[in-house]
């Protein structure tokens, strides 16, 4: 299996010329995979695509600093633990749409640009329409080798490439039934479309490797 994995720095060349990775993490966390690319530079029919073939629940993972600037607080204070919380510390904060050249927010072209936007180092707070349809996702600082997940491997792999930290991300999900894809599913798509498989694990053991 492992033949069908793409090495990391093989894997950060496509990312940096603005491709899809799909990206899974460990069979005993959410056993799952996303499909992510970088939000800076996401067209309207990468967007289409991203919602083909996957739950359509789009969200953008951001560095911190970030979310500070465009004022993106949390959903919830996760300090207040409860039996509601996100079972992996997701850090969801509120949704938005860039207001301007948008108008249901919903639609490929305004999705992508509002994760275009939300790239857009020159946007402020006022920029934005909260709540939307865009769900923002603030990653642990230090990435994947301090919390392994989709949303810290989306940053990560944006600051690898020279990209602003922000990533467009969703999980991927199977035609034929809307179950999550798994391995097996992933490489009929790798197949199908030449899109490259990397796993967290391996971030973190390139990220480890440069220390």
């Amino acid at each position: 299996m492992s033949d069908h994995f793409t090495p990391i720095d093989k894997a950060l060349e496509a990312f940096k010329q603005n491709k899809f990775l799909m990206v899974l993490d460990d069979e005993d966390r959410e056993n799952e995979a996303d499909l992510i690319c970088a939000a800076q530079d996401i067209t309207q029919e990468q967007m289409a695509f991203l919602v083909r073939y996957s739950s359509g629940y789009v969200c953008a993972p951001v560095s911190n600093s970030v979310a500070d600037r465009i004022d993106l607080p949390l959903m919830r204070d996760m300090d207040v633990k409860s039996s509601q919380d996100d079972r992996h510390g997701t850090a969801y904060t509120i949704t938005c749409d860039y207001a301007e050249g948008t108008t249901t927010g919903i639609s490929a072209h305004d999705r992508a640009l509002t994760c275009r936007k939300l790239a857009d180092v020159g946007t402020k707070p006022s920029d934005f329409l909260k709540p939307g349809h865009i769900v923002p996702l603030r990653a642990v600082d230090g990435g994947v080798l301090q919390r392994d997940g989709h949303t810290e491997a989306a940053v990560d792999l944006c600051k690898l490439t020279g990209k602003v930290p922000v990533g467009v991300i969703c999980e991927l999900v199977r035609d034929e039934d809307g179950l999550m894809m798994r391995l097996d599913d992933c490489i009929k798509m790798k197949e199908k479309f030449g899109i490259d498989i990397i796993t967290i694990k391996e971030l973190k053991a390139y990220l480890l490797h440069r220390r």
